[in-house]
Order: C-alpha cells, then structure tokens, then sequence
C-alpha cells in the first residue's frame, strides 16, 4: 500500500531575523508545501494594501514577507497566518522576535535555521500545530475590511445631502470604486462634475441631485406637511423646508427612494437629527433615539453608548438603551454582553446614581431577558477578568463585557475620546438607533475614512431593516 500524498499546508507568511533573504529560495519552498507564492514586498506598506491586495484569496499560499519583523508581523496578524521566522543560529535573538511578533498579534508557528526550513516536512509539521489557532486579529484595517464587504453585500442605496463639500465627493469616490454603497448625492450637477473632475475623482456610477429643482419637490412638501399638520405646519411651509438639504434627503428615505441618509459634514447633530425625528421617527420598540460608538482596539471590538445624544437618561431609558446598543452592536458581529457602568460594583457602593443603575439593569433585563446585561459595574470589573474574579464572581457579564452602557452624556463622550486617543483606538460613530430607517451624523471635522466607515455602517443598519 502507498503512503496518501500529505496534505497542503495552510497559508503562512515568512520573514527574517538578523539575516537576508540570500540563499532562500520561497518559491520553491512553497511549491514543496503544495503552496502558492505571493511577496507582500511588492505591495505597498501598510495592513491596510496587503489585506486589499488579497494575498491568499487564490487558495493557502507562502507569503514572503519583507523582512521588517513589524511590519510582516502586523500583516500575518490581520490576514491571521501563522508566522515563520528564519533566523541564524541565535537563541537569544529569537525569542526577543517571537515576544515582538506576538505582541503585534501574531501567531508564531516556528523559529527555524536555513537549514530547517528546507525540511519541508519539519515546516508542515509546524504549520498544522498552529492552523486553528492563526485567526486574524481585530484592528482598524481588518474592522474597516470586514465593513467595506458586509456593506457592499447589502446593496443600499445612502444619500449624502452635503454635496458642496469636497470631503463628501472624494468619500464618495471611495465608496463607488469599493462597491460599498449605491449614492444619491444631493447638489448642482455640473459643479459636482466640475469639482470632481478637478480633483481626479470618479462619481458617474452616483446619482446627483439637484434638491432646488427636483420634480419630487411638490410631493416631498405634501407629504411633510401631512406628517407635520398637528404641529401647524402648512404646505406652503413645507415647501420652504424641502429647500433644506437635510430635509429633502430625508424624506428619500422615507420615501424609499434611499435607505439611508449621512449628513453632519457642514451641518450640526440638531440639523441632522431634528429632520429625522420629524419625519422617519423612532422605531416602535423605541422611545429615545441614542447612539454607540464601535471602539476598535488591537484583538477587541467594543461598543460604547450613549455618548453623542442622551445628555441626562433616566433609568428606564439607559435599559432601553442598554438593549438597542447591544442589537446594534450585534449587526456588527459583537455577541454582546452589556455592562451598565457607575462607579460601583454590585453592592459595593449606594446612593441615587447606583439605584438608577440597578433599576436600568432590571429594565433591560424585562425588555430582552435572553440579554447578557449587568450593573452597576465600574469600567475595570467590566472589562478586566482578574478584577471582575475579586469584585463580581457571580456576574454572567462582568469581566467580558464588550458593550458599555454610560451612565450619561458627559461620562460617554469623556470615556469614548479617552479611550480613542489614549489608547490608539478607531472609534467609529455615532451610529444613531432607535429610528424607523438609518440616519448618521458626522462630525463637522470628519475626515475622508470617516464618512467611508459612517456610509459603510448606514448600509449595513439598512439591511438589518430589510
């Protein structure tokens, strides 16, 4: 009986310790391992190009690293391959480069001579030990990938109501080449066309609209006004509302001439929100309309809400919030487990600020009993295992939380801008919930990912709608 042929290895990517790649020949040790070639050294730089460049969407393939520990280490991280260090013969040096491979994330499968490496047998071996264990690792770039593709997938149409501001048009650019989103963008035709020519960028795959002249004006105004006649408002003054950008893109959405809207680049969160309230409204299950920030932090994926609209919750409305945050964040793939913080834990401390905790955690808990949700708990209970063992042994959260409920505006907003630039993280938001359709506000200093990721999350809510 013949011995079976052995199987392919996974995908790895190999890189260098004190040494060159002199004498190394990958292509051909990829080709001993039943493995295809790429080299991430003609890609340019960064995580964000190699997880685009799509190294290993051809099948399980040996990545020939660039030889920049760090840099190969953070790519092999994000695509979640394990890591092949070649070094010469010094002990020393290689453990130095596994604890800075690992720090950056990686999966280390050997530590290997010139000389080991061309047992392609010993490389398999060390391969197969790690292959369940290399899972790629949650940072910005990998979070904005997996956005871009679960946004493209839904297929949602997003109107972007600021088209006089280039911010929106070069994110815009962005999005139609990704295939993240179809776009209404609201404007002047030819000076859109105009600008964008200007600035090199391609938006003839988006529908511009001129809100000025649109046919649907009358019908807008209609429509305004028989949402609106309660509060007094007249057609004619509904006429003179669809001049505003935020109002006519809007009520696309409501409509369903788009299934989402983003807007706050030139405009205030009142002027985004206030149209939205009026005419789209809060969902059924709904009373308040909040938000959650998506902290994306090296290996973590944290929501953190409400810290962008609610400036003073009551009880009911933090465990009302407390469910939304969690089923928005579960859209994102986080399986939630939410922390209603304060500064004590359990029973630890007392007084009117805890009680609210306690009956907010009682209120979600009716809403969603199926719901992993406890309070109060202070922050580092929450997120910290060591810390949750000694203060909350009993709590089904505490220790792994990975959404945090703040107890009001002014600790979400200081706790989300905390973490974003004291600890490096992306924060992505405000992502609005609690209305019938998607709307999400951007921030005056938006940059052009901003808008992308704020687009990408506007998508992804409206297909959770369908």
């Amino acid at each position: 009986m013949t011995n079976p042929a052995p199987s392919a290895a996974p995908s790895a990517l190999l890189t260098l310790v004190n040494r060159t790649f002199d004498g190394l020949d990958t292509a051909a040790l990829a080709e001993s391992l039943d493995l295809s070639h790429a080299d991430l050294a003609r890609v340019e730089p960064t995580v964000g190009a190699a997880l685009a460049a799509g190294l290993t969407d051809s099948g399980a393939t040996l990545i020939r690293g660039t030889g920049a520990l760090a840099h190969d280490a953070r790519v092999a991280a994000a695509l979640g391959v394990p890591l092949l260090l070649v070094i010469d013969d010094a002990a020393g040096v290689g453990k130095l480069a596994v604890a800075e491979a690992e720090a950056a994330g990686a999966v280390v499968a050997a530590t290997l001579t010139a000389t080991e490496l061309a047992d392609a047998g010993h490389v398999r071996s060390a391969l197969a030990a790690v292959a369940e264990e290399a899972r790629p690792v949650m940072s910005p770039e990998v979070f904005e990938r997996r956005l871009a593709a679960q946004a493209a997938a839904v297929g949602a149409r997003i109107v972007l109501p600021e088209g006089d501001d280039d911010r929106i048009l070069a994110a815009a650019d962005q999005l139609l080449k990704a295939g993240v989103a179809r776009l209404t963008i609201l404007g002047d035709p030819q000076d859109v066309a105009k600008r964008a020519a200007d600035a090199g960028l391609d938006l003839s795959d988006a529908e511009v609209v001129d809100h000025r002249t649109d046919p649907r004006r009358e019908e807008f105004a209609a429509e305004f006004a028989r949402l609106r006649q309660k509060k007094g408002v007249t057609l004619e003054q509904a006429r003179e509302q669809m001049d505003d950008v935020s109002y006519f893109g809007t009520m696309l959405v409501h409509t369903g001439a788009a299934d989402g809207m983003v807007s706050g680049a030139a405009h205030t969160t009142a002027e985004t929100i206030r149209p939205a309230l009026q005419i789209i409204r809060t969902s059924p299950e709904a009373s308040v309309v909040s938000s959650i920030f998506l902290m994306v932090l090296p290996g973590k994926l944290w929501a953190f809400g409400d810290c962008a609209v609610n400036p003073n919750p009551t009880a009911e409305q933090l465990g009302e919030i407390a469910v939304v945050s969690a089923r928005t964040a579960a859209g994102f793939g986080i399986d939630p487990k939410v922390a209603v913080l304060s500064y004590s834990s359990g029973a630890s401390g007392s007084g009117a600020d805890v009680e609210r905790a306690v009956t907010a955690v009682e209120t979600a808990r009716e809403a969603d009993p199926e719901l992993a949700v406890d309070g109060p708990l202070q922050f580092d209970a929450a997120c910290d295992p060591g810390v949750a063992a000694k203060k909350m042994p009993d709590s089904p959260v505490a220790g792994q939380a990975n959404v945090f409920v703040f107890p009001d505006l002014e600790a979400g907003n200081i706790g989300y801008k905390a973490v974003q630039r004291t600890a490096g993280a992306l924060a992505v938001g405000p992502i609005l919930q609690g209305l019938n359709k998607p709307v999400n506000d951007l921030s005056r200093g938006a940059t052009v990912p901003d808008i992308v990721n704020t687009v990408a999350i506007t998508a992804i809510q409206a297909g959770g709608n369908r």
